[in-house]
């Protein structure tokens, strides 16, 4: 009986299946890439839980730009609690109500047609620590992602607490001790409702906007912030970082 020939495989076959098993061989390594990437952030993020972070890029930009900056890192209970909620009243007053976005704040925002901010405390904490400042959509993709991990690894007070310590209040000014010393020579432990709210007031526009020497706009500003921080906490909105 006459042996059957085997069929031959054409080259375009062969080219093929070679370009299959090299793609599904890059997505097998751009998966475990991945998942390597999402344990570094997860493990990055769950660390400064714990410990304090150094800064961020701006922070070292800044550093880079002036010769030095000032910033002295100080734990929330040597922060005034008046402080913290006039932090809250001014930036995120349902800072204790969301897990890090603010969709009231959001939509308010579009419905006045993006003049207006909506960004939380915790996204702020995200671009200082872990991000860049920009309006790139690679960095607003890594704020979506890294926000909620934020909010599920940390404690409302640590991320106020972080939030406090690496904010900008003045050129090369981060930190609210480093910014009570600045411009009213005293401990951020000591800072009356005026003063806090004064700084408050400054977060939005720190190079333009002075603690010290407040316009008529600022001391408008304060004194609404003021209200906001007794508001938040008659209603309990200040509960949750034990202000």
């Amino acid at each position: 009986m006459p042996r059957r020939k085997k069929a031959r495989r054409s080259p375009r076959a062969g080219l093929l299946n070679r370009i299959a098993r090299s793609i599904r061989a890059a997505l097998r390594w751009a998966m475990v890439g991945l998942a390597a990437f999402v344990l570094a952030l997860v493990v990055w993020v769950a660390a400064y839980r714990f410990i304090d972070p150094p800064g961020g890029i701006y922070m070292w930009q800044e550093w880079r730009r002036l010769g030095e900056i000032r910033q002295d890192w100080v734990p929330m209970r040597l922060i005034a609690p008046v402080m913290a909620r006039s932090a809250v009243a001014a930036e995120d007053a349902n800072f204790c109500r969301h897990w890090g976005f603010d969709v009231v704040a959001i939509r308010s925002a579009i419905e006045a047609g993006g003049t207006r901010g909506a960004s939380t405390i915790t996204q702020q904490v995200v671009k200082n620590v872990f991000l860049w400042h920009g309006r790139s959509w690679p960095r607003k993709v890594l704020e979506a992602g890294i926000t909620p991990l934020v909010e599920l690894l940390w404690s409302k007070q640590r991320i106020l607490e972080v939030y406090l310590n690496v904010a900008e209040f003045d050129t090369g000014v981060f930190g609210v001790e480093a910014a009570a010393q600045h411009y009213f020579n005293r401990a951020a432990a000591d800072l009356t409702a005026r003063q806090a709210a004064l700084l408050a007031a400054v977060l939005p526009a720190p190079k333009t906007r002075n603690a010290a020497r407040p316009t008529d706009f600022l001391n408008r500003r304060a004194r609404a912030i003021t209200d906001g921080a007794a508001t938040i906490a008659r209603d309990g909105r200040a509960a949750c970082f034990g202000g």
